[in-house]
């Protein structure tokens, strides 16, 4: 009989996404993928006023799930941030086959938090959630995901990152030119000297002092955009800040200066070592490839 493993993955977004197209490759399930992959972008532009849908949410939730059908994908509802809290269809489960065990992918909020609680063996999430919560901050930045595991303390937690799945966004210092030396760009070693604000994203403190090193940090107070804010405005109006960026072209419209590349921002695959068998282990052998283009580099 083929063996289940759950593996818990984030409700939506970048990473959910870079997990669904890894899983089509690999697991034969492009239908599936695109199905899940489709339904929440559509979601997204509703949630974002872009799309006018003919039924509530209520009825697409209805439309989308197949209950009872676990290798068709099931959503849910969750509370959405934004004015009112209204309801938002997020990714719930499905079960896909992959050679010789069937994985049976969940969604939670926080994947590595599920992982933490020993919930799962495996699951994918951002690496910056490890760096948020359990990484050790040392002087030194910490540049590499490769370089993650060193800094986890053993007695805080069984989780480890495994491999990276190659979705890779940057964290980036952007400064404008005001606040730079002339003729200079946006480095660490530009904040060795600076002091005063820097414009942050909420939520990472802990992962911006890893990135930067607590000697750079020491200087520098965080600050952060204000509700309803685009990151680089807030960034622009500050002079100096961190934010995630792929091409850096809307933060040069904004007038800033796009700097150093402080870390990568990439879905990983991770374990709890404690839960692991081995059947967790022929699924890590097929997501761990060496020819994935990634910025995990352990290999």
């Amino acid at each position: 009989m083929t063996e289940t493993i759950s593996v818990a993955v984030p409700r939506k977004g970048r990473p959910l996404e870079a997990v669904l197209n890894r899983v089509a490759a690999e697991a034969d399930a492009e239908r599936v993928a695109d199905d899940v992959i489709s339904t929440l972008r559509y979601e997204k532009a509703v949630t974002k006023g872009d799309q006018t849908p003919e039924g509530d949410v209520y009825e697409r939730l209805a439309e989308y799930s197949r209950l009872g059908e676990p290798t068709e994908p099931d959503f849910t509802l969750l509370r959405d941030d934004r004015a009112g809290k209204p309801r938002r269809i997020v990714f719930d489960s499905v079960t896909v086959s992959a050679g010789d065990v069937d994985l049976r992918l969940v969604g939670r909020e926080e994947p590595f938090r599920a992982l933490r609680k020993h919930d799962f063996a495996l699951g994918f999430d951002s690496a910056d959630l490890v760096l948020e919560e359990v990484v050790e901050l040392r002087p030194d930045p910490l540049t590499r995901i490769a370089d993650v595991n060193a800094r986890i303390d053993p007695h805080d937690t069984d989780v480890r990152v495994v491999a990276g799945m190659g979705d890779t966004v940057y964290h980036t210092l952007l400064a404008t030119p005001d606040a730079l030396p002339q003729g200079a760009d946006p480095t660490r070693e530009l904040l060795t000297d600076y002091e005063g604000d820097l414009c942050i994203s909420p939520r990472y403190e802990r992962l911006v002092e890893a990135v930067l090193g607590t000697r750079n940090a020491a200087t520098l107070d965080f600050c952060y955009p204000g509700e309803d804010e685009e990151e680089e405005a807030a960034i622009a109006g500050t002079g100096v800040g961190v934010y995630l960026t792929v091409t850096g072209s809307t933060a040069r419209e904004h007038g800033l200066a796009v700097g150093e590349r402080l870390f990568p921002s990439e879905t990983v695959l991770m374990e709890n070592y404690e839960e692991t068998g081995p059947a967790a282990d022929r699924v890590m052998d097929l997501f761990a490839r060496p020819e994935t283009e990634t910025e995990m580099a352990i290999y």
